[in-house]
């Protein structure tokens, strides 16, 4: 976070909070002139500080009732495997995360389908399509803490 200073920071808490807030009501909390805001704002999506700007939606109020983790154990750990699986999982629209993992498991993946019986499909589609050694899921229950804002 070198290339960004406090008043960066302070631009990029007030879009995390709601990025459709006006750039004079982001200037009135942070204190700064518009057009500065604008210029910073500009600047931060160039460099790739802000990746995007996207609606966040309720994922039970649009169908998405059951978030499952998936573990995932492979032997194979070739370049081709990996490309192979990279695009197995760009393809399946109901993984919303995929990590790669230092530790025993390989990778972690983020589910979310409208049903237990939607993911048994999700599932038997996933090892369908490439060979994993280990896989193991489970059921959120609750979800406890979710945000998007990163801490500056």
């Amino acid at each position: 976070m070198s290339d960004i200073d406090d008043d960066d920071r302070r631009i990029l808490i007030e879009l995390q909070r709601d990025a459709t807030l006006s750039l004079e009501r982001i200037a009135q909390r942070v204190a700064l002139a518009k057009t500065t805001v604008w210029n910073r704002i500009q600047k931060l999506v160039q460099n790739g500080t802000i990746l995007r700007q996207a609606a966040i939606l309720d994922p039970r109020k649009v169908g998405l009732r059951e978030t499952f983790f998936v573990s995932i154990r492979t032997g194979q750990h070739e370049r081709d495997w990996l490309e192979r699986f990279k695009a197995v999982i760009e393809d399946m629209p109901e993984i919303t995360e995929a990590h790669r993992l230092a530790g025993t498991l390989d990778y972690l993946l983020k589910v979310q389908v409208a049903s237990t019986e939607e993911f048994d499909r999700f599932y038997k589609d996933l090892v369908a399509r490439i060979p994993i050694h280990d896989v193991s899921s489970s059921l959120s229950m609750e979800q406890m803490k979710h945000s998007l804002e990163l801490p500056l």
